[in-house]
């Protein structure tokens, strides 16, 4: 079975930095999952982007594309729930 590669943007980078190591470890393992699996349960297509989808982690949102041809996904943003869709 392929596994997918993690890419993250600039903005996704500066996220996990800030965050408190309890929520990064969670993130980090869901982050690990979607190497093997892109397309979890509980994952979502966004409505308005062609090729976007999120994933909850608690409060927080994961917001990535899926380069199938690739195997690659970019991850755009990390953010609290609150923020994520802004």
């Amino acid at each position: 079975m392929k596994r997918y590669r993690i890419s993250l943007s600039s903005s996704a980078e500066k996220a996990l930095k800030k965050l408190q190591k309890q929520d990064l470890r969670r993130i980090l393992a869901k982050l690990e999952s979607l190497t093997i699996d892109p397309f979890p349960d509980g994952c979502r297509k966004l409505e308005g982007e062609a090729h976007a989808f999120r994933v909850r982690v608690g409060v927080y949102r994961i917001i990535y594309d899926v380069i199938g041809n690739e195997l690659v996904i970019y991850v755009l943003k990390i953010a609290h729930r609150k923020d994520a869709y802004r």
